[in-house]
Formats: structure tokens, C-alpha cells, sequence
């Protein structure tokens, strides 16, 4: 027998990770000031179009770390260009478009980066425009369960007039947790103090689907120098070569990525 709904929900982050989630979140921009200066790589990429999309109620300046990143690296960020993320449907039409003039500029694909919610937009573009999206990477999204229990959810309720969000658009909500045609990297933490980590993974990974663990927290996801690093790695590959992300050395595979 099949488990009913509310046996599959996922219990909600903890009260201890939801109230030191400012603290670790500084730390970890503090940690991230030596990394960008020191250890970071420098003018590898090759120019490729970077999208950055912030998470629920963030603005691009959120953002402004990864872009700072992306630029250093040799990339060309682009923010998603609708101001603060406050969760409208109506956006991903804004964000297709978006993407059509990147990929007419450029005259190949975008790679997106989202952040929490932001990481559900970007899946989803990467479905409409599968042509135009080089890869995905996500930041704590939770696109497995966005209807279900988290610590802003009350905030989601304010703005959209206490309509909850499966109800909004049920043919879209069935869709979200599909994965994407394209290859797509779901970053996670399990400090996670906004939403279940559980819900920010591939249900499956494939050969281009690849699920990686970080240490750090949720609001600290766009700054945490392990972030960085995978994304370093990941801007490197297209759709035609790429592979599953590897650490460089045994050391940062016990410290840093618990799942790998």
C-alpha cells in the first residue's frame, strides 16, 4: 500500500537551525571574503551567460556575492531583472523572455543559478527553453515539496491574500518536481533552518542529475565558499561534456561534502 500525503510530508527544520541561521550565515560571508581573494580560481571560464535568481522575498542584490563570483571567474552574470522574488507565477513567463533576449545576445545558453525559490523558477525555465539553458544549479530549493511545511511559510501567506501555493496552480505544482532535460546540480545542506533539506534533492540521479550535501546554513547558501567552489567547477562543463562533480582531494571530501 501506497503512503497517503500526510504520511510523506517532511517535518519542518528545527527551531535550533531556524534561530542560528543570521549567525552561521555571517560567518560563513566571513569566510567567504578570504576565499574569493585568496583560494578562489580566476579567468578560467569561457564568457559563457550566467543567470542568477534569488530566493522568496530576496532581491537581486542578494545575489550580488555569486555575480561578484561568476565575474572574477570569467563568466558573464545577468540577474533575473524582476526586483524581489515575492513568489508570482506570472514571473516565470517574464523569466522565459528573459532568457530568450540572454540567449540572443550571446547566441548560446545560459547557465542559471537559483537560490531557493529561485532554484524552482530556474528549473522551470530550463523546462520551457531546454535549448537555451546550458545547466542548472540549485541552492537550497524545494522544488520536491513547495506546498509542504517550512519556517516562511506565514510569510508566503501574507503576500499572496492566504492562498496556499498548491492551490494557485495545481497542473504547475504537479510539474515542479520533475526533473529538468537539462544537467542540474541540487545543492543542499542539512543545517537547513527554512526548509526541509529532504525536499531540495533530485528524486533520482542520473547521468545529469547529481545531488551534492554542503555544510552551512540556508540564508548562507550565496555565500558559503563550498557554494563557490562547486560552482566554479560546474560553470566549466556544457550539456555535451558534462559529468558528475568530484572534490580535488580527499581532505575537502571529509570536510566539506558529506554526501560524496
Amino acid at each position: 500500500m501506497g503512503k497517503t500525503e500526510e504520511e510523506n510530508i517532511v517535518a519542518r527544520p528545527s527551531l535550533f537551525w531556524l534561530l542560528t541561521e543570521g549567525g552561521r550565515a555571517i560567518t560563513e560571508l566571513g569566510m567567504s571574503i578570504p576565499y574569493r581573494k585568496f583560494f578562489a580560481r580566476k579567468d578560467q571560464g569561457d564568457g559563457h551567460p550566467v543567470m542568477t535568481l534569488p530566493g522568496f522575498m530576496a532581491s537581486e542584490s542578494s545575489t550580488s556575492p555569486i555575480r561578484n563570483y561568476i565575474d572574477q571567474l570569467g563568466y558573464t552574470p545577468y540577474t533575473w531583472n524582476l526586483g524581489r522574488n515575492t513568489a508570482k507565477v506570472k514571473f516565470l513567463k517574464l523569466l522565459v523572455h528573459r532568457i530568450e533576449e540572454i540567449y540572443e545576445i550571446h547566441e548560446e545558453p545560459v547557465s542559471l543559478i537559483g537560490w531557493s525559490l529561485g532554484g524552482v523558477f530556474a528549473r522551470q525555465i530550463a523546462k520551457a527553453k531546454p535549448g537555451m539553458v546550458r545547466q542548472v544549479i540549485t541552492m537550497g530549493s524545494p522544488f520536491r515539496g513547495i506546498h509542504q511545511p517550512n519556517n516562511v511559510a506565514w510569510v508566503y501567506n501574507l503576500v499572496s491574500g492566504g492562498k496556499r501555493i498548491k492551490d494557485l496552480d495545481p497542473i504547475l505544482f504537479e510539474n515542479i518536481p520533475l526533473p529538468a532535460p537539462v544537467p542540474t546540480t541540487a545543492i543542499f545542506t542539512k543545517e537547513d533552518g527554512i526548509v526541509p533539506w529532504e525536499l531540495c534533492m533530485e528524486e533520482e540521479e542520473t547521468e545529469i542529475h547529481q545531488n551534492i550535501q554542503v555544510r552551512g546554513s540556508h540564508l548562507g547558501l550565496g555565500v558559503n565558499p563550498t557554494v563557490f567552489d562547486i560552482i566554479a567547477d560546474r560553470l566549466l562543463y556544457s550539456e555535451e561534456d558534462w559529468e558528475h562533480f568530484r572534490p580535488r582531494n580527499i581532505v575537502k571530501d571529509l570536510l566539506f561534502y558529506p554526501s560524496l
